[in-house]
């Protein structure tokens, strides 16, 4: 019905810089916020940064600074920019959004979180 498909992940080495990808596609009624989060092992998921429909946008302190949340509402994409990557910043990256689509029924259904499946970045020599 809905997908969010993340990419751009991979081995980055430290100092190193990447951009993820997210795009949503399916029989989407609206798409408000988007985010990322990350999940490294054996931590909990932690919001990275996120972004309105409108552009406003919001960073986690450990990212601020070297991070930039973008998106393209025509494309129904988002995207997290990150430079100087530290191997802390090694994690499974998963997108977020806030979105409503039509069911098999054409019924809409709302989700205040939408998940990707995650896409694994690893910092490393």
């Amino acid at each position: 019905q809905v997908q969010l498909v993340e990419s751009g992940g991979g081995l980055v080495q430290p100092g190193g810089s990447l951009r993820l990808s997210c795009a949503a596609s399916g029989r989407i009624l609206s798409l408000d916020a988007m985010g990322w989060y990350r999940q490294a092992p054996g931590k909990e998921r932690e919001l990275v940064a996120s972004i309105t429909r409108d552009g406003k946008t919001n960073y986690a302190d450990a990212v601020k600074g070297r991070s930039t949340i973008s998106r393209d509402n025509a494309e129904r994409t988002v995207y997290l920019h990150m430079t100087t990557l530290k191997p802390e910043d090694t994690a499974v990256y998963y997108c977020d959004a806030q979105l409503c689509y039509y069911d098999t029924q054409d019924t809409p259904i709302c989700h205040r979180d939408y998940w990707g499946q995650g896409t694994l970045v690893t910092v490393s020599p």
